[in-house]
């Protein structure tokens, strides 16, 4: 219960800054806990940065953000060496990358080479410079933002980076109401400035370690892999998800049962995950484009006609 509180705070917390966006605020909490990356695909100005930055001070983590431009080198993320006369010594440079939660703003719009300086940090977690190797700040997000309008002068993520991503989600527009709100919200001063930490470092690195323990019986683990499956499967898709898909929503539905209080995962947890987990990990086939079959609709047809496997207590 009380990685639940914790976890739901820092939702609360960001919500007192983004209007109206409990659903990807607590998307985004899931995620930290799950120790996974986002991917937020959207239009511009509608809170992006500003809900990344939340996060960050709402744990008291440090926070950089990239702007990726055609420009942009592998070594400004990654760091460099420099050569000290007075030590006569390379020394280490660090790049922007070493911080605990990374905003890639607009990653489409880089270069593949420096999209590609990205694979081996979100996975491995550090970065090899001229053979050295660096690990990054525990923990580490990256949250990387794309406008899915505009395509010229965009260099689009491959699969095998797309795959790096724990979640892709989408805020949207605001309600009507909630504009208003924010007007008001934003009157006399940016209310993010007084935003403070909810939650000390070692407390998530508490829930994170937590989320890990969280119990998962087999017929559900076996459901995870069916709904992968699943996506090799169906007729629209020319490349289904790979076995990280299931790893992914299988941690991703353990840090969903934390958030909800249980130490045990339902096949619910799943079941919602599964559209921001799996839908950016699939391709489809041309003819399926041509007919306006979206990427999220293929996941939802696949969860409809799923079976879900019994599930009548508490594993032991």
């Amino acid at each position: 219960m009380e990685n639940q509180y914790y976890m739901q705070r820092i939702t609360e917390n960001i919500s007192k800054i983004i209007v109206g966006k409990e659903g990807p605020a607590r998307l985004l909490v899931i995620s930290l806990a799950a120790s996974g990356h986002v991917l937020i695909e959207d239009v511009p100005g509608i809170g992006k940065t500003t809900m990344a930055f939340a996060l960050a001070k709402s744990v008291g983590l440090s926070f950089n953000r990239i702007q990726f431009t055609p420009d942009i080198l592998p070594s400004d993320i990654t760091g460099f060496t420099v050569y000290n006369q007075k030590t006569n010594e390379f020394e280490y440079r660090s790049g922007n990358i070493m911080s605990n939660v990374i905003l890639a703003d607009e990653i489409n719009r880089t270069s593949p080479k420096t999209q590609a300086s990205m694979l081996e940090v979100m996975e491995e977690k550090q970065v090899t410079v001229d053979g050295t190797t660096y690990k990054v700040p525990e923990p580490f997000m990256v949250i990387a933002t794309q406008n899915p309008v505009e395509y010229m002068g965009t260099y689009p993520l491959p699969e095998a980076q797309l795959d790096r991503f724990l979640m892709k989600i989408s805020m949207g527009y605001p309600a009507r109401s909630e504009e208003v709100s924010i007007l008001y919200r934003f009157q006399h001063h940016n209310p993010l400035r007084d935003i403070e930490a909810v939650v000390t470092l070692e407390e998530l690195l508490k829930i994170q370690k937590a989320v890990r323990e969280v119990k998962v019986v087999e017929s559900l683990a076996g459901y995870i892999v069916d709904l992968v499956t699943a996506t090799r499967r169906h007729e629209h898709t020319l490349l289904g998800c790979s076995p990280r898909a299931s790893l992914s929503l299988f941690r991703a539905a353990q840090a969903a049962a934390l958030y909800d209080g249980r130490d045990f995962v339902i096949p619910e947890d799943i079941r919602d995950l599964a559209v921001p987990v799996l839908s950016h990990r699939i391709l489809l086939k041309q003819e399926a484009k041509l007919k306006r079959v979206t990427n999220e609709s293929v996941i939802n047809d696949i969860i409809e006609r799923q079976k879900i496997p019994v599930f009548n207590k508490q594993p032991k």
